[in-house]
């Protein structure tokens, strides 16, 4: 037996349902946001966001200010992988900031950002580090050279 697929009109409520939740009033560029970070496969940029939405008649500013809500509701997590550009990142539902914490690749030769699977750092805390590291409330952040650039 497969999942059950989800309609698109069942993903709008979610996603409305969501920001509603958060305190914040449901508005076609907060689900347009939602929606576009819900489908990337790495961190997304105000930048990335612009030309992904841009189409659809959402302007910079309105993308950065939504962004900027909906990080503060916390149903978007914002991260600086060390190249001075905020990337956003869906919170999945259900999840805590620290469930929803995972290692970043960024490429030091073409600035390809990638999502690591969590298990792929192994942390473990040691006489003398801070007791954010045995707790697991840190950003792990690695760099090198991705395979196309290798």
């Amino acid at each position: 037996m497969g999942a059950k697929k989800i309609s698109a009109q069942e993903k709008l409520t979610g996603f409305q349902d969501r920001i509603r939740a958060a305190g914040l009033r449901s508005t076609a560029p907060r689900v347009a946001v939602l929606r576009q970070l819900e489908t990337a496969t790495a961190p997304m940029s105000h930048a990335d966001l612009v030309e992904e939405l841009g189409g659809e008649g959402y302007d910079r500013v309105t993308i950065y200010r939504n962004l900027t809500d909906l990080t503060e509701a916390g149903l978007v997590v914002r991260a600086d992988l060390g190249d001075h550009v905020w990337r956003f990142e869906l919170k999945r539902a259900g999840g805590t900031e620290h469930s929803n914490s995972h290692p970043h690749f960024t490429c030091t030769d073409c600035g390809t950002v990638a999502c690591l699977p969590e298990e792929s750092v192994r942390i473990s805390a040691a006489r003398g580090v801070p007791r954010a590291v045995s707790q697991r409330a840190v950003e792990v952040q690695l760099r090198g050279l991705c395979d196309r650039c290798e």
